[in-house]
């Protein structure tokens, strides 16, 4: 029973840290894009909690250039947003439900 758990405990250990790992592999790109996806969604009056998680976390090992790069992309994302454009307006209704779905997870 003690090697049970002993292996569990390991396994537990083991993906911690390759959740972990996976955390710091976020590039600033990523970070830069996922800041404009917040942008768009706050002028869509959209939830954010699931994206201001995800920024939360990949923000901790950013240098202070790429979070105001990213302060940058997140209002350009909301001043864009504010369009009357129909055809924008589609296209940024579309970036919202598509590559910005993958910085919610």
């Amino acid at each position: 029973m003690r090697i049970a758990t002993a292996t569990l405990a390991a396994v537990a250990a083991l993906m911690a840290a390759g959740s972990a790992l996976a955390a710091a592999q976020v590039t600033d790109v990523d970070y830069i894009k996922a800041s404009r996806c917040r942008g768009i969604a706050i002028s869509a009056a959209a939830d954010t909690a699931d994206l201001d998680a995800w920024l939360k976390a990949a923000s901790k090992s950013r240098s202070m250039s790429v979070m105001d790069k990213a302060a940058v992309a997140e209002d350009a994302g909301r001043r864009e947003a504010k369009t009357t454009n129909a055809e924008r307006k589609a296209r940024l209704a579309t970036e919202l439900s598509g590559p910005c779905q993958a910085f919610k997870g």
